[in-house]
């Protein structure tokens, strides 16, 4: 082999270890929060609340990613912004490594991934359930089944997006896929409330979802 063709063929097996190790990359792009900031339906705003998920994401060693809360909000007279929308392409692995999806069609239209045992927080660890002495599943999204934000109606689906810990409503998904008759991960129900001690009534801490968007 010439030193020409040696040098191609190097630059190749290169090009494609790279491509395989970004393909083959398990570290931590999704996880549950496994604390509420503190006040409720309240996270700052769409900001705080991604603030939020880069903090928890750098306490557990991911800090190097792009971090985005799965919330969408509402608008008057628009649809608002999307959850989808906000968290990149894929793929996403929990904090073991487990495959949660891999593109946003397997996430909102073919997932059987999300549950109980996959859905961690940042440190790794399980996400209180519906048969748990404390029911954490209720997890905050704002969104519809499919990703997407609500059109404008009379419901507040996002505590006031996102900056309300008193009065409105957030829609909520069940991550252990329990309850209610509804076992989707991200539009389940809505709660009765935005304070803490409401979310917790519906079977909530006021968690949420991160995803890596990059």
């Amino acid at each position: 082999m010439g030193k020409l063709s040696y040098v191609f063929a190097s630059c190749l097996v290169s090009l494609f270890c790279a491509t395989y190790a970004v393909a083959q990359d398990g570290s931590m792009s999704f996880f549950i929060t496994s604390v509420n900031p503190g006040k409720g339906g309240d996270l700052g705003g769409l900001e705080g609340a991604d603030a939020y998920c880069q903090k928890l994401a750098e306490s557990a060693g991911a800090g190097g990613r792009t971090w985005r809360a799965y919330l969408s909000t509402e608008a008057p007279d628009k649809r608002g912004e999307s959850a989808r929308l906000r968290i990149g392409k894929g793929p996403w692995y929990n904090a073991k490594g487990v495959l949660i999806a891999k593109d946003l069609t397997d996430l909102h239209l073919y997932n059987k991934t999300i549950l109980l045992e996959t859905a961690l927080d940042e440190k790794g660890e399980r996400v209180n359930g519906r048969y748990d002495a404390t029911n954490d599943h209720d997890i905050l999204t704002g969104t519809q089944d499919d990703g997407m934000a609500y059109f404008p109606d009379e419901t507040d689906h996002t505590c006031n997006n996102w900056t309300s810990s008193d009065k409105g409503s957030a829609q909520v998904g069940h991550h252990d896929r329990h309850g209610g008759g509804n076992t989707s991960w991200n539009s389940a129900h809505a709660t009765r409330g935005c304070s803490l001690e409401a979310l917790r009534s519906t079977g909530g801490a006021g968690l949420f979802y991160c995803f890596a968007a990059d």
